[in-house]
């Protein structure tokens, strides 16, 4: 009974974080609310805990995302977590000590991960909010993302959109897109992209 009530203080204090994170500046972060479980899981049902080598993840918020790479058997310490907010990675590097936590703007990601990635990554998970930038600065995050993954490693993303949030024309890019996520506020959808071959 003392653990539900702990967890349940935790999600309200991350849903109290994530509605002032909103309204301080909400082309940033996105969401009023924290990925649920759900759709957490299912980022990180494509990433292949196998595989050696880092996971990077981008926008992880308050870490529901995170949990779920851990929970499918990606160990903590493998884990890269770029995040904008001071007040977020604070709280990252409490919930995950054993993770990488780096303070910087994903949307220059080379630059952010500079000495922090000794090796390509396999698989980037982001929770960035890409439809609150235009198209060619989604387009030019993804094309910065790829040379620090291994090849074939997947640049999973989700949305709300029925559309896909990287623009597909020109991408060089084979995309999967998930059935709809229903248990999220609102129903979302995960796109795995990978370079074509």
């Amino acid at each position: 009974m003392k653990n539900r009530v702990s967890e349940a203080k935790s999600k309200l204090g991350d849903e109290a974080r994530f509605i002032k994170s909103w309204i301080d500046d909400p082309l940033r972060t996105g969401s009023v609310t924290p990925s649920s479980p759900a759709l957490a899981r299912r980022m990180a049902s494509y990433v292949d805990p196998e595989q050696p080598g880092p996971v990077i993840e981008i926008g992880p918020g308050t870490g529901p995302v995170t949990e779920a790479l851990i929970e499918r058997g990606i160990d903590e310490g493998r884990l890269i977590l770029v995040e904008y907010s001071p007040e977020f990675c604070e709280l990252l590097r409490r919930r995950f000590p054993r993770a990488t936590v780096v303070q910087g703007d994903a949307y220059a990601l080379s630059t952010t991960l500079a000495g922090h990635l000794g090796e390509k990554a396999i698989a980037l998970v982001s929770s960035l909010p890409l439809f609150n930038r235009p198209p060619p600065a989604r387009s030019a995050l993804a094309k910065e993302a790829f040379p620090l993954l291994a090849d074939g490693a997947p640049f999973i993303q989700f949305t709300y959109s029925v559309i896909s949030p990287i623009p597909r024309k020109g991408s060089g890019l084979k995309a999967f897109v998930s059935d709809w996520v229903l248990r999220n506020i609102p129903p979302a959808r995960v796109w795995v992209y990978r370079e074509a071959s």
